[in-house]
């Protein structure tokens, strides 16, 4: 008798073991998506840090106190939605990128298509743009910093809402 209440007392630990462990899982997971390095806080209310390389229509550098075209627009409509300030660095691709990958910056714009040569440096959103070009679909996106889950997730939602209102 003492045997089997041993066992039992066994099989009801691990069962409780079994709930609790569930429990602690999915409060864990209520957080998700997150970010790494807090790039959505930080930004909330401070600056958000954005690489420009010159691609009109949609980015254009020629004002450089003033960028301008299509992504600008949504980054600047972005900006405003989180209450931040976009703080803008000029640069070509690669570097831009390598800025992207060390964390120097939040978010890189340029034209860029989901066929991007840089997804080892950068997360892409989601495409919110169609370009139509000698009968091929290009699909815009724009590269965010990897492990930036939050921040990735909250720009595709305002993406895709006003990703093609022009």
């Amino acid at each position: 008798m003492g045997n089997q209440m041993s066992i039992k007392r066994r099989c009801s630990a691990a069962a409780i073991g079994g709930v609790v462990g569930t429990a602690m899982m999915l409060v864990g997971c209520a957080g998700i998506p997150v970010d790494v390095d807090g790039t959505l806080h930080d930004a909330q209310g401070g600056d958000l840090s954005v690489g420009i390389t010159h691609n009109p229509p949609w980015t254009d550098t020629t004002d450089p106190d003033k960028p301008s075209g299509e992504d600008v627009r949504l980054v600047e409509k972005f900006a405003e939605s989180i209450d931040a300030t976009v703080v803008w660095t000029e640069g070509s691709e690669a570097i831009l990128t390598d800025q992207l990958h060390s964390g120097s910056l939040d978010l890189v714009i340029g034209g860029f298509t989901d066929d991007t040569p840089w997804t080892d440096k950068a997360a892409i959103t989601a495409p919110y743009d169609d370009e139509h070009v000698a009968g091929a679909t290009k699909k815009h996106v724009m590269l965010t910093v990897l492990g930036e889950n939050q921040f990735l997730t909250t720009l595709e939602t305002f993406l895709l809402e006003h990703g093609d209102d022009k």
